[in-house]
């Protein structure tokens, strides 16, 4: 079942035809409260929740999912305006899994739903460790010395790829197409970017994610 809180109805009905179009079960809310009384009654595979809600925003909503045991472990993709990438950034700091950018296409968003639900239900009791790096897909953390490190969804991708394949060497065309997708218009230096604040946030453990020189990158086996 997925919950789509959304307060503008003309998109709320057409997310709601496409998933259910798509062999997905789905309700809809316009305002918290209904969604509040309905969470009671019910637990979703995932939430689609939009930021610019009444009454309460999906940032206050977000908070209060994750700070209880209830419900902190559904996933939550956000739906964003274009161009509030504070809200963005703010919703994957506090635990969304993901985040759509309206105006979004129905199939995108179906897509997304399908990939979060792939993850989740890949994560359980998916635990990786390296030495004192420890990657838990389950509760969507990573942790240095059981200390948790807070990354963006992609660094968190990124990471998760690599230490699922520990040893394997990507290239940075490999690393682009499975983080970022085919349709990604940038250049390699992203990766390169994402590599190096990674390995800044993982601090003593940074030096874990091993450049091979002239090809990628990878995640060594032993430190």
């Amino acid at each position: 079942m997925i919950y789509c809180v959304e307060d503008d109805s003309s998109v709320r009905d057409l997310m709601l035809y496409t998933l259910t179009a798509a062999n997905l079960e789905a309700k809809g809310f316009d305002n918290n409260k209904s969604f509040w009384n309905a969470l009671k009654e019910e637990t979703p595979d995932l939430i689609m929740l939009d930021i610019m809600l009444p009454d309460e925003d999906g940032i206050s909503i977000l908070k209060k999912l994750k700070k209880d045991s209830k419900t902190a472990d559904i996933p939550v993709i956000m739906s964003t305006a274009k161009g509030t990438e504070y809200d963005k950034v703010l919703g994957l700091d506090l635990g969304a899994d993901d985040y759509l950018v309206k105006p979004f296409g129905m199939m995108e968003m179906v897509s997304h739903i399908k990939a979060v639900l792939r993850r989740v239900k890949k994560g359980v009791n998916d635990t990786i460790s390296v030495s004192r790096l420890t990657l838990d897909n389950l509760k969507h953390i990573v942790l240095v010395d059981n200390e948790v490190v807070n990354l963006t969804l992609k660094e968190y991708e990124l990471l998760h790829l690599l230490m699922a394949n520990v040893d394997m060497v990507f290239t940075r065309d490999q690393l682009l197409e499975k983080i970022w997708g085919i349709d990604f218009i940038g250049e390699t230096r992203t990766v390169d970017v994402h590599i190096g604040t990674l390995r800044s946030k993982l601090k003593s453990c940074g030096d874990y994610i091993e450049t091979v020189r002239g090809v990628g990158y990878k995640m060594r086996s032993y430190i």
